[in-house]
């Protein structure tokens, strides 16, 4: 259950914050599997309604904010070592050294990441994976696809999960079965639990496959630009007849 339903972890989340520039459905350029990609969202979505949206409900009903507050920093410092290796492998030095400031300070004073001093003091964050590593390195993204229980990627992006996982301290550090799972469960709570709010964006849409895949598409075209994405072309408009 450690990777369950990302495909909404993921989408969920883009999808809501990219809702103002993607309510209209575009035909993506970069679905040639469209068929075998709806049917694993469909199959993603069907897994999260049955158990995961549950258990992330009664989460939040049950467990106090203070505690959901110290997993979700405990379980977000554990994947910094990514970023920074990213930081690194795309020469932003000035990140790597705000991102590894941050890590140090909040693995210290922050009691291993439970607390957060880091934001209180102003280091900003960042959020690099492999995926934008190779998209910054020139490397096409290729076809969108969906993949069973892991979600939105693409070509260019699936192979990179593998390298992401080697430098994520969930899977590195030397914890026993039972609270390597345990981590694992409450990683993919934690993040269902702060996208309960997108639910009702992604019901009320159209085409819920089509939404999320071009909002999903856009942001990480985004993410891998550092924002420097090319506006588009506005539409010429032919003069009305005199």
């Amino acid at each position: 259950m450690t990777v369950v339903i990302r495909a909404v972890l993921i989408a969920a989340s883009l999808a809501l914050e990219l809702a103002g520039c993607a309510t209209t459905q575009q035909a993506a350029p970069h679905d040639p599997w469209e068929h075998f990609n709806r049917g694993s969202e469909r199959f993603n979505d069907s897994v999260d309604r049955a158990v995961l949206k549950p258990v992330t409900i009664a989460y939040r009903k049950h467990v106090p904010q203070v505690i959901r507050t110290g997993v979700s920093n405990f379980i977000g410092n554990l994947k910094f070592p990514t970023t920074i290796l990213n930081d690194l492998l795309q020469r932003k030095l000035l990140d790597a050294g705000a991102d590894i400031g941050r890590f140090v300070l909040n693995s210290t004073l922050g009691i291993g990441g439970l607390l957060d001093p880091a934001t209180r003091v102003g280091i900003r964050h960042n959020d690099e994976d492999f995926g934008q590593t190779l998209g910054r390195w020139g490397v096409p993204a290729g076809p969108y696809i969906v993949l069973p229980l892991l979600g939105p990627s693409t070509l260019r992006d699936t192979p990179a999960i593998a390298v992401d996982w080697q430098t994520d301290l969930r899977n590195q550090l030397d914890f026993d079965t039972g609270t390597r799972v345990a981590l694992g469960v409450m990683s993919v709570v934690d993040s269902r639990a702060s996208l309960l709010s997108a639910d009702a964006t992604l019901d009320s849409a159209f085409d819920r496959y089509a939404f999320i895949r071009n909002a999903w598409l856009q942001r990480r075209e985004y993410l891998v630009r550092d924002g420097d994405v090319p506006e588009e072309a506005p539409l010429e408009v032919e003069p009305e007849d005199p």
